[in-house]
């Protein structure tokens, strides 16, 4: 086994950092492919983050959607590559809609939908197993030649890929408790995603 290998052998760790707000966040609504920008709230609380001494350097995979390329540009992650395996789900017709208003309109069959887990699927949208299925299979196609990287993404993207690294089927709650405002760490080792680490502190040091 080469020096180069070995180092890698034990797999390749990746901060993973979901976009600051939006005003649809704000408002609830299902926001998926939809290219909204940061609120002034959103922004505004990006002012005292940086990103953590031993991630800073590392190269960066950023969603393509710009509320995800603004929150990594205020990070003061100003190189970086545009990732469409990135992307948030798609919400097909529920884009935009609010949880509370879909519940109480299509009522049972809303309930049997959420019921579904990592296969609910919103009409002529994307379901989270989908999201799972393409974040995995991106990871599996690439050299990766760093030990360390840095993801900017969305809350969907991250809840499938703790899914994936938690064998949860989204039936019930996560089995961690995420602070969407701190970081997640990850590791991908062949072929297996991890959850190594979760709500690291992105605070200004």
């Amino acid at each position: 086994m080469t020096p180069e290998s070995d180092q890698y052998s034990v797999g390749i760790d990746f901060l993973v950092i979901r976009h600051a707000a939006t005003e649809w966040n704000a408002q609830k609504r299902f926001q998926g492919r939809r290219d909204i920008p940061l609120s002034e709230a959103g922004r505004g609380s990006l002012v005292n983050m940086s990103i953590p001494p031993d991630f800073a350097p590392s190269p960066w995979f950023v969603s393509p959607l710009k509320r995800a390329q603004e929150t990594a540009r205020l990070l003061g992650i100003h190189e970086y590559s545009t990732e469409p395996a990135l992307i948030e789900m798609d919400w097909g017709e529920w884009e935009g809609e609010q949880l509370a208003v879909l519940r109480k309109r299509l009522g049972d069959s809303m309930r049997e939908m959420e019921s579904r887990g990592l296969d609910l699927l919103p009409p002529n949208g994307e379901s989270p197993r989908q999201v799972r299925e393409r974040v995995i299979q991106w990871l599996g196609s690439q050299a990766f030649v760093a030990r360390h990287y840095g993801i900017v993404a969305h809350k969907g993207v991250i809840r499938a890929m703790l899914s994936a690294a938690l064998d949860w089927d989204m039936r019930d709650d996560c089995p961690v408790r995420v602070n969407w405002k701190q970081a997640l760490l990850f590791r991908w080792n062949c072929g297996v995603l991890t959850l190594e680490d979760y709500n690291i502190p992105l605070d200004a040091t």
